[in-house]
């Protein structure tokens, strides 16, 4: 009987699963699903095979429910074969982690002490695994870490300017979206050959956001650092900010540490500047309203843009050039008029894109005489956590074996 490997990835609002066979290597899930809209006025579930309705969370622990709700539907779905493990995407692992490996509880209590550094995503992954832990302690779980595929940038890459003593306390550059580049260095070269291997950036732009500079199919730069606020602007964080703003919103207007968390995590970004969506999508639907509505809308989506632009920019210096530059995660792949907007800033590179293949998210946006190849790549960060699962429910069994 085939045995399956469940990957959860877990946000604050909501929670995405997908089922993978164990013995095998297929890339999409043979089921998956979510709960969305968790903490909110309408949460629903939804899955490949199960149209989206309506769920009662409750109020006092909406996140268990929506847990719950999965774990039924996915029990129901597999209709008695079992489970081998749970794989999670856990965004940070801090300076001690970067392989997968299982979860124990020291382990997790390690991780808990990470809450800080990615509140949106670490507490919720870890809420997860502790349920998991309790109910179903012979379960191997597997935690897959966001900050792994960054272990390969060089030191310069990692030290903050602070003394010397806060890096060897583990405050440095770690670089988030891991999972999600380890596919790309997968699916590159099977969709660009040799190219794949030469001076490559990939932008993941979604709600979170961020580019790193591949060569080789290694991380050797990016843009989040020793958190997931650093960088590109997000949908509602601030990414790179001037640490004396908030030297000064502090000091000067008596924010407390909790609202600034608050200010920087929930309430900037697309959503602060335009004052009316995170997403680029409805934003651009605005850009002609007329009076402050318009105006904001645009300045949110020409600042989201310059971040970006900027960014890549500073990682073309640092690989002396660019060959590829590839967009993936939501807006990345879906939305036509960012990556238009992105390279129309990039021409100076000799970047051009051909519109046709762009507005139809094709694989190759770039026309024929492009100084540098543009593409589109959808992620797939749930098959490499259960990739990762599955090796080392391998090992263990030869090693038990």
């Amino acid at each position: 009987m085939s045995a399956f490997i469940v990957v959860l990835n877990c946000g604050s609002s909501s929670i995405k699963f997908g089922l993978f066979d164990a013995a095998g290597e297929a890339r999409q899930p043979v089921w998956n699903g979510k709960v969305q809209g968790i903490g909110g006025d309408h949460p629903d579930f939804g899955a490949s095979t199960v149209p989206v309705r309506p769920v009662e969370l409750g109020h006092g622990h909406p996140y268990a429910a929506a847990l719950q709700i999965i774990r039924d539907e996915v029990q129901r779905w597999l209709d008695g074969r079992p489970v081998a493990a749970v794989a999670h995407r856990v965004v940070h692992g801090g300076a001690r982690h970067f392989d997968p490996v299982r979860v124990d509880a020291p382990l997790l209590a390690e991780l808990r002490a990470l809450v800080p550094l990615a509140p949106l995503h670490q507490p919720f992954a870890l809420e997860a695994i502790e349920i998991l832990l309790r109910e179903r302690p012979d379960l191997p779980q597997i935690a897959c870490f966001d900050t792994g595929f960054h272990h390969t940038v060089p030191l310069v890459e990692q030290v903050l300017p602070l003394p010397y003593s806060a890096y060897q306390r583990g405050l440095r550059r770690y670089g988030f979206h891991g999972l999600s580049y380890e596919y790309m260095a997968a699916a590159l070269p099977e969709r660009h050959g040799a190219l794949a291997h030469q001076r490559c950036i990939v932008a993941h732009l979604g709600s979170g956001a961020s580019l790193c500079a591949m060569q080789d199919l290694q991380s050797v730069a990016t843009t989040m650092g020793f958190s997931a606020l650093d960088g590109l602007m997000m949908g509602t964080r601030t990414g790179a900010i001037d640490p004396g703003a908030l030297l000064y919103l502090m000091e000067i207007e008596k924010r407390s540490l909790a609202e600034i968390g608050e200010l920087l995590y929930r309430q900037s970004g697309l959503l602060g500047v335009s004052g009316l969506s995170s997403e680029p999508r409805r934003l651009v639907t605005h850009e002609g309203d007329a009076g402050e509505t318009g105006e904001r809308a645009r300045l949110a989506l020409d600042l989201y843009v310059r971040r970006i632009v900027r960014e890549i920019g500073a990682l073309t210096a640092v690989l002396g050039g660019l060959d590829l530059l590839v967009f993936t995660a939501g807006v990345g792949e879906h939305c036509a008029f960012i990556r238009t907007r992105v390279c129309a800033g990039l021409a100076w590179l000799g970047l051009q894109l051909d519109e046709t293949a762009n507005a139809a998210d094709a694989a190759v946006i770039s026309s024929g005489v492009s100084a540098v190849r543009v593409g589109v790549e959808p992620t797939n960060e749930e098959w490499i956590a259960a990739r990762h699962a599955g090796r080392l429910l391998r090992e263990d069994g030869a090693c038990s074996g």
